[in-house]
């Protein structure tokens, strides 16, 4: 890691690198100044290194280096310049954008200038192998090449923008307008697979800001300027997931704008809550739940009308048309009869969360089919003025279908209607938030209810009535589409008919008789008859149990209070700890996820390196499991035509579905509709049996005399034709005659001219040849030179490298040798310099010897060396007894006098009694000091010997010379004090 003085000799650096063409270097050592603990101020230098490091991470498309920089760089500048980090940011964004441009122009290009050899070919020989063996286009395939990359690093790049962004106060307008870029990128190139991720990741950034309150830079939703662009983001994603048809995201949208709007408590404007609720009406329509898609229309005329002064009366007349007609296309009777109890709970539950979403308020404890119903919307739609604002064919149509009784010519007076309101919408004018208006979609929904209103009026006049009949009443549908209208209809108690084929019958029944009431007639009667009983002979009242109740009732309340409040802070206590577990997890997993990324930057090559083959599996295996999906999806749809003729749903709302149950249930469709249609071709064909033998037993003598005719007239239209054909066979001859005499005289010409051609092509041919077998001639040559030269190359680097071997086994065995003898000098050196210090000492011991001798000379003393106790004396005489006793009684009685005896005095008295030491310390050999001796003498007397000073100082003095021996003897004579 490379360190710098100064953030601009980084900067200087990386230029030098990138100029040279090390740029990955060069990004290395940014990152490395980037990230490093020392430049954490904030200063103008580092926006210039912040500005070409995201151009490098752009041009080697390194995301994750980015994403590490601009964290880093938030840190540094979010408390100072929050500006800089937004331009960096911007600069980033622009960059990674125009780059993917370039990429998607580059592509376009090459794929019109392309180079064709043959104008007259299609496809290049190439061209068409390559797509045989990969199955792709040549679209396809610089598209993957060159764009997808591209694309890939501009999507990395906007959710990396989004991820630092995120929870940021100071750079809301910022985050909006990268996800409102991020959302016009999935539109323009219709990714909707990253769509959805963005919606996730944008819901989850929400969730996260509602979650952690307690963060530093939170942005504050109740703020007028924050709410607005959270509200801006969340409509155009609304937008948009329409425009892509991602209808199950644009209703997780809209849910998301609600529980916005319920989070803050606060409506946005008009201008939105019309293009929130015209989306709804797209979303609910799609979805088939055409009462919620009424209600949507409801509240987009109410707002329209009542903020929307600009609004043209023929604007308004279309929404208004709109809604009188959506209202309409409502099913006229409950489709939740008969439902068990779970289903009616979650009815409910879907009625209060669709009513939320429109803008109604429903109380839980009514039942919402009371609120939410077709028949009161028709009843506010009527009171609120709507009727007055609608077309005059929507009124009739409105008057026909649900106040007039005209069971034989209702349709016939209604489908003049529908063709004319067909044909009305269209776009509107630009005063309006809505777009377009179609009122034609709505035409199917109505036949259906035209349909239903008739059967219910023609049930309540006729009691049967003949198929024949009916269908040339009802002009809209087959006779078999009215009798799966009418089927569900029966199931869900609107009408009561019965259809008999064999007699070609309709049965129409009573609904009273045929009621719950009716078939429970016994049970109602015994209920009333309890009732009467228990209100002639009214049951004896009980005592009442309250008193005994009231005595322990204070004081089970009080523990009732005490154990609710004990689990209310234990509850608190595990929600602190939860949330405390949460964050060690969510810190652990930051760690984590920092060295997986690590990681996964090393294992990023290795993946590239297979990713072809992944691609192409993955790419066969997708359009396998899409042509599966299609057949399925084909399946669906054409369960669901028939379910809806039927009146039933083959997959229930919010049902999750997959290509397993979608093959399942049509598979399962198809099987019951083919044994009911097996039923009735086996009973048809037992019909058209009888019939075919009495036709062709009528037929047979009429089609043998027209035969009989038939081969009359042809045998003299073949006698005709084949003399017309003579006569044209003669003509083309002598026409081929004349021909042929015409052009013989072209003959010549034409063999030499061939002649010429071939021989022209004979000679560029052979000149091909000989230029081709010279050039392959000097490829030869040229490759057998490089060998040549290579085996050279080898054998001089191969020879060389044994001769540096050699040397460097000499080298070391020289060495190993001169250390050898090196030891060897030493140890000799060691040995005589032993024996020269051994001769120093004796000399020294002699010089010491004869030093004595001389001071004694001079003292009066004896010269004779007395002998060491170990040996003999080797000359001179022996001491007297008599000169002995005085020196032994004078040194006796100098210590025993109490003053001061010299030293030589001493000497000579102790050398009287006893022999000199052999030992070169003369202090170590002495005898027991006296016990009655005073302290001058016990003070001398009791030292111990000192071998070892002696003796190195006896080395030191040996260094000098000759003049060692007289140190020594001064200090040996100096008095101890």
């Amino acid at each position: 890691m490379a360190t710098f003085a100064k953030p601009e000799n980084a900067l200087k650096r990386a230029e030098e690198l990138i100029n040279v063409g090390q740029k990955q270097d060069a990004l290395q050592a940014l990152h490395d100044l980037i990230t490093s603990k020392r430049y954490r101020a904030w200063q103008k230098t580092l926006e210039r290194i912040m500005f070409k490091y995201v151009e490098l991470c752009v041009d080697m498309r390194r995301g994750r280096f980015a994403k590490d920089g601009l964290i880093q760089y938030r840190i540094v500048c979010q408390q100072v310049n929050v500006t800089s980090l937004e331009e960096v940011i911007k600069h980033f964004m622009h960059l990674s954008t125009e780059k993917a441009e370039q990429a998607r122009n580059q592509a376009q290009a090459l794929e019109e200038a392309l180079d064709v050899d043959d104008l007259e070919a299609d496809k290049r020989p190439e061209d068409l192998m390559l797509s045989y063996v990969s199955g792709e286009k040549g679209k396809d395939r610089s598209d993957r090449e060159l764009v997808t990359p591209w694309f890939k690093f501009l999507w990395e790049t906007y959710r990396t923008v989004l991820e630092i962004l995120r929870n940021n106060s100071k750079l809301e307008a910022l985050y909006a307008m990268t996800a409102h870029r991020a959302f016009q990128f999935c539109k323009q190139y219709k990714r909707t697979t990253e769509f959805r991720r963005l919606c996730e990741i944008i819901r989850n950034h929400l969730s996260n800001l509602n979650k952690y309150r307690d963060q530093r830079d939170r942005p504050d939703l109740s703020a007028p300027e924050s709410l607005q662009l959270y509200l801006d983001t969340r409509f155009e994603q609304l937008k948009i997931a329409t425009e892509l048809e991602l209808w199950q995201e644009a209703f997780r949208s809209v849910e998301d704008i609600h529980g916005l709007m319920c989070m803050v408590k606060k409506t946005p404007k008009a201008s939105l809550m019309v293009v929130y609720y015209a989306k709804l009406t797209e979303i609910f329509w799609v979805s088939s739940s055409h009462l919620y898609h009424a209600y949507a229309w409801f509240k987009l005329f109410s707002l329209q009308k009542s903020f929307n002064k600009n609004l043209s009366q023929k604007d308004l007349q279309l929404i208004a048309s709109s809604v009188v007609l959506a209202a309409l296309s409502v099913t006229p009777y409950d489709l939740t009869r008969g439902a068990s109890h779970l289903e009616l709970e979650n009815e409910k539950e879907r009625n209060l969360r669709m009513a939320n979403l429109i803008g109604f308020n429903l109380e839980p404890k009514l039942d919402g089919r009371e609120v939410l119903s077709r028949s009161a919307l028709l009843s506010e739609l009527v009171s609120k003025g709507v009727m007055t604002c609608v077309t005059q064919e929507v009124k009739d149509l409105y008057h026909l279908l649900e106040h007039e009784f005209l069971p034989l010519d209702l349709a016939s007076r209604v489908q003049p209607l529908l063709a004319k309101i067909s044909k009305l919408g269209g776009k509107l004018s630009s005063a309006s938030s809505v777009s377009e208006v179609q009122l034609s979609q709505y035409v199917p929904a109505l036949e259906k209810l035209a349909t239903l209103r008739l059967l219910q009026q023609v049930s309540q006049v006729y009691q049967t009535m003949k198929i024949e009949s009916l269908s040339k009443v009802i002009q809209f549908f087959d006779f078999s589409v009215v009798e799966k209208i009418s089927v569900d209809a029966v199931k869900h108690g609107f009408i009561a008919m019965k259809v008999d084929h064999m007699k070609g019958v309709i049965l129409f029944g009573n609904l009273g008789l045929e009621s719950d009431r009716m078939r429970d007639h016994l049970t109602v009667f015994a209920e009333f008859l309890n009732k009467a009983r228990a209100l002639i002979h009214p049951p004896a009242k009980k005592a009442s149990k309250l008193g005994d109740m009231l005595s322990g009732l204070a004081e089970t309340v009080d523990k009732e209070h005490k154990r609710l409040l004990a689990r209310k802070s234990i509850i608190e206590k595990r929600k602190e700890e939860q949330e405390r577990q949460l964050l060690e997890m969510e810190r652990e997993e930051e760690s984590k996820r920092l060295k997986l990324q690590k990681i996964t930057e090393e294992a990023e090559q290795k993946r590239l390196a297979s990713e072809y083959e992944q691609r192409k599996t993955q790419r066969i295996l997708r359009e396998i499991e899409e042509r599966e999906l299609e057949e399925a999806q084909a399946l669906l749809q054409e369960a669901e035509k028939r379910s809806k003729k039927k009146g039933k749903k083959p997959i229930a709302e919010g049902e999750k579905v997959t290509k397993q149950s979608l093959m399942e249930l049509a598979l399962s469709e198809q099987l019951r509709e083919r044994q009911e249609m097996e039923k009735k071709l086996q009973k048809l064909a037992k019909t058209m049996d009888y019939l075919e033998r009495a036709k062709r037993e009528e037929a047979a003598p009429l089609i043998e005399a027209a035969f009989q005719q038939r081969l009359v007239e042809e045998k003299a239209f073949n006698e005709h034709e084949q003399q017309q054909e003579i006569e044209v066979s003669r003509q083309r001859h002598d026409g081929d005659l004349r021909e042929k005499n015409r052009l013989v005289r072209m003959l010549d010409k034409k063999m030499i001219f061939q002649e010429r051609v071939m021989n022209r092509r004979q000679a560029e041919y052979s000149r091909l040849r000989a230029e081709r077998e010279e050039r392959i001639s000097q490829i030869i040559q040229s490759r057998k030179q490089e060998r040549e030269a290579k085996r050279k190359m080898l054998f001089y680097l191969r020879s060389e490298e044994e001769r540096m071997k050699k040397a460097r086994e000499e080298e070391e065995a020289r060495k190993h040798e001169e250390a050898e003898r090196r030891r060897k000098e030493e140890a000799e050196r060691r040995a005589k310099l032993d024996e020269i210090a051994e001769k120093q000492r004796q000399r020294e011991r002699e010089l010491e010897e004869k030093e004595k001798l001389r001071r004694e000379a001079l003292l009066g003393r004896p010269t004779e060396v007395p002998p060491k106790p170990s040996e003999p004396p080797t000359g001179g005489r022996p001491l007297e007894p008599g000169s002995a006793a005085p020196a032994a009684a004078a040194a006796a009685a100098a210590p025993a006098s109490g003053k001061y005896v010299p030293k030589f005095r001493r000497e000579r008295g102790e050398s009287a009694v006893q022999a000199p030491p052999p030992e070169p310390d003369r202090w170590g050999s002495r005898g027991a000091p006296n016990p009655e001796s005073d302290r001058w003498g016990s003070r001398q007397d009791d030292r111990p010997s000192q071998p070892s000073d002696r003796w190195r100082r006896d080395d030191r003095g040996s260094s000098f010379g000759s003049g060692g021996g007289s140190r020594s003897s001064t200090w040996s004579s100096s008095p101890r004090r």
